[in-house]
């Protein structure tokens, strides 16, 4: 509780907090947790540090984004048009940009970066994959005139409709508090196999990238891992302009940027056996992908600038079909971003996200689905696994550091050439920081654990059942991916899209085992946590960030309605600053005295 004290009689009221023991428990448990982070949730790094590490959540983000059109250009007729990859490449960029600041904002306020998702590709690709969307002469498709090209070539606005309507169920999932109550049935129990297999699904996306060259592969990873542990206690000196004279401190500048020197420590390396000649130059031998010659095609030919804009190729049309199909996107995102919420917040120094902050942050994934459609980028989008692992990484948890990121994401998508010459960064490399930061997602949902009695054997068997179920029905449908089969024409495109589904690693990963069949489970059964942590799983204040201020404070006396996602409050009280990560405006309430 919160009570204004006045101990002389004269003054400004000072504020007191009075925390129960078990959240004094838990608070103290949370500021060790955050005592590591070199910045923490609602710290606000100097503006040049902020650009140099969005900057490197902007590197981070690169590899994932940009698969999903390089993925999509072949189905979409635009394989070798370069010029017109650039342009749907600059759209995802600056559509992702938008989502993030929206996240990080009225969301769940949570360091979270917005991308495209490969819950979308799947049944985009099942859509496009009918008769009646097949690619044209390949001449025509080659065409030089990129927007004839796109226009009249690539049926995006079939896709583009699907994504806008399926995108209202997961607003109406989170302004209507659905997934508020679906949050009861979900506990340490389904949150640990939901997260780990989000992790251990990307395995396969990881071994082709690293498979080009598995030398420069590992020679990420020891970089990363060397400037993240090794010399994450050295520091650099560094000299600063400050109080009309300069100044020499000291600065964590290989623990800050630990994923970014890895990854540009490679690609350095992988430019100077280029330029010698140590690669082959054949596609069809081993290490050609180490090369960094491949994509400069792409850079010579993309625009300078290109500024996207909403309905750029067309309006969208809808089917019933098409929708239904991309309904399962829709909740396997959903059912992926819950668990990275968890996950972000254990890396960044924060409590369990509470259920108003989880039915905000699907809601604006729900209309940022939309902004994505809206604009064309064939793909709707959701939080990014990649850059959760790097908080706990380089051990920034600031909000304002990937808001900045958007900012970064916004402004480079308007410049063509810039995000081109990214393309240059060879797969191995990417394979290399994807091996480190998606072993960081499993050993993240692994860790929630500690949260469960391991001595009991319903919670192993609940943990070890859902988990398996997860990799063996994943592997069942790719073996017998014919096995449904139906005459009726829409319900076969839905169900194509589904069953197309089921052989995508990452989603059925979630859907066919994990949280989908440990949380009916958990609840089934009796079941408890550690004794002394079960309330810190769930406790409302287990973090330093959730306590007001110390005076003085700015303190109004205000009577009006306050709302929540649900339900609707009116009270008076006392309005003061606030500094709760959860929470989306600046303000909070505090009850009447």
């Amino acid at each position: 509780s919160l009570l204004p004290e006045d101990k002389d009689g004269d003054g400004p009221p000072q504020l007191t907090v009075d925390i129960e023991e078990p959240l004094a428990e838990a608070l103290e448990e949370a500021v060790d947790k955050s005592a590591d982070l070199v910045y923490s949730l609602n710290d606000r790094p100097p503006w040049y540090l902020c650009i140099l590490l969005g900057f490197q959540h902007y590197i981070l983000a690169f590899g994932g984004i940009i698969a999903v059109p390089l993925i999509l250009a072949e189905p979409l007729c635009i394989k070798d048009n370069n010029v017109a990859k650039s342009q749907l490449i600059s759209t995802i960029f600056f559509v992702s940009g938008l989502c993030t600041l929206l996240q990080t904002a009225v969301g769940t306020r949570l360091p979270i970066l917005q991308g495209g998702t490969f819950s979308f590709i799947t049944p985009t690709l099942a859509i496009l994959a009918l008769p009646k969307w097949q690619c044209p002469d390949p001449e025509a498709s080659a065409t030089s005139s990129t927007q004839l090209s796109l226009v009249s070539l690539w049926p995006r606005a079939q896709i583009q409709g699907a994504i806008l309507v399926a995108s209202l169920l997961q607003i109406v999932l989170g302004f209507s508090g659905l997934v508020g109550l679906v949050l009861k049935y979900i506990g340490p129990l389904a949150i640990a196999p939901t997260i780990n297999l989000i992790g251990l699904s990307l395995f396969i996306e990881a071994g082709k990238k690293s498979g080009g060259h598995w030398g420069i592969a590992a020679l990420t990873v020891c970089l990363i891992l060397l400037f993240s542990q090794y010399l994450s206690k050295v520091n650099v000196p560094m000299i600063a302009y400050k109080d009309k004279k300069w100044k020499v401190f000291q600065y964590p500048l290989f623990k800050l940027f630990s994923a970014l020197f890895g990854m540009c420590g490679a690609w350095l390396v992988c430019f100077l056996l280029t330029a010698f000649d140590v690669f082959p130059a054949k596609a069809d031998q081993y290490g050609y992908s180490a090369r960094t010659d491949i994509s400069l095609d792409a850079v010579k030919n993309s625009p300078w600038f290109h500024v996207p804009y909403p309905g750029q190729w067309g309006v969208p049309t809808v089917s019933v079909s098409s929708v239904l199909g991309m309904t399962a996107g829709v909740l396997a995102s959903t059912m992926e971003s819950i668990g990275d919420y968890y996950a972000c917040a254990r890396l960044c120094g924060a409590p369990p996200p509470p259920t108003h902050a989880i039915n905000r942050g699907i809601a604006v994934e729900g209309i940022g689905c939309i902004l994505a459609a809206l604009w064309g980028t064939g793909n709707g989008t959701t939080s990014y696994s990649q850059n959760i692992a790097a908080l706990g990484i380089t051990k920034v948890g600031s909000r304002l550091v990937l808001q900045t990121t958007g900012v970064l994401m916004i402004v480079l998508g308007i410049f063509g050439k810039f995000g081109a010459v990214f393309i240059t960064i060879p797969d191995p490399v990417i394979g290399g920081m994807f091996l480190v930061m998606f072993g960081m997602i499993a050993a993240v949902g692994i860790s929630n654990l500690q949260y469960v009695d391991l001595n009991s054997s319903r919670n192993l068997l609940i943990l070890g059942f859902s988990t398996f179920s997860g990799l063996v029905l994943p592997t069942w449908f790719h073996s017998n991916p014919g096995t449904i089969d139906t005459g009726d024409a829409d319900y076969e495109i839905n169900l194509h899209t589904r069953t197309h589904r089921l052989n995508h690693t990452t989603e059925n990963r979630l859907w066919g085992g994990g949280g989908s069949i440990a949380a009916p489970v958990s609840r089934r059964f009796p079941w408890r946590l550690m004794t002394h942590r079960s309330r810190r799983w769930g406790g409302s204040l287990p973090s330093k960030e959730q306590i007001p201020p110390p005076p003085p404070l700015e303190i109004k006396r205000l009577s009006s309605c306050r709302r929540k996602s649900p339900p609707v409050m009116c009270a008076s009280g006392l309005l003061i600053r606030s500094r709760n990560p959860w929470s989306s405006k600046a303000f909070v309430w505090v009850s009447p005295v």
